[in-house]
């Protein structure tokens, strides 16, 4: 598929068949994603992939008896994803990176970083996730997880508190009947809005 195809298709899918997805699918998606930009090849990024219906249900599980989830229409469509992956950053692998001679400081001090690359750079590579799936002829969606249940996703998976889970991508092939997401209801914003030349 063309790459600007790619970017134009990409969308979030919200439901998915039954139809398995190809072990060889999920791993281009997953060495895809390890070809993202990172500081200092810190590759402080970690992926959790839950593509057995036991591991998607133990996640799902979790949401179990979560009043404001249950009402929202678009759970029932997400949990036919048969795939779950969830991106992990790591801050200490970035604080330690640049701590080693190569980079020049000499310590971990949280204090040389404006925003957290950790976070920025395994989002990039949620990006080459989702253009991956798009490029295999499948559908994902990239989803928040509540912070009033990330203790107890933590506690299921056994994910060290190193490594902080930024979300999680759902991944399947394409099925129709699922919710519907903000571009049904918004426009997309005209280029002359956000892209600001020369100044703001």
């Amino acid at each position: 598929m063309e790459f600007q195809d790619v970017v134009r298709r990409r969308k979030m899918v919200r439901r998915y068949t039954d139809e398995p997805v190809a072990p060889e699918q999920l791993e281009r998606v997953l060495s895809n994603a390890v070809r993202a930009p990172n500081a200092g090849f810190s590759q402080g990024w970690s992926f959790l992939v839950l593509d057995s219906p036991e591991d998607t249900a133990r996640y799902w599980d979790i949401f179990v008896g979560d009043e404001e989830w249950e009402a929202d229409g678009w759970l029932r469509g997400m949990r036919t994803a048969p795939v779950l992956i969830l991106p992990c950053s790591s801050k200490a692998a970035y604080l330690s990176r640049y701590a080693q001679s190569d980079k020049g400081w000499t310590d971990e001090d949280e204090a040389r970083w404006p925003m957290p690359y950790w976070h920025m750079d395994t989002a990039m590579a949620v990006m080459l996730m989702l253009q991956t799936v798009v490029d295999e002829g499948l559908g994902a969606c990239y989803f928040g997880i509540p912070p009033r249940h990330e203790a107890q996703v933590r506690a299921e998976f056994g994910i060290p508190d190193a490594w902080d889970p930024i979300g999680v991508v759902s991944i399947g092939h394409p099925d129709t009947g699922g919710a519907k997401g903000s571009p049904t209801r918004r426009q997309r914003a005209p280029m002359s809005d956000v892209v600001h030349r020369g100044s703001w």
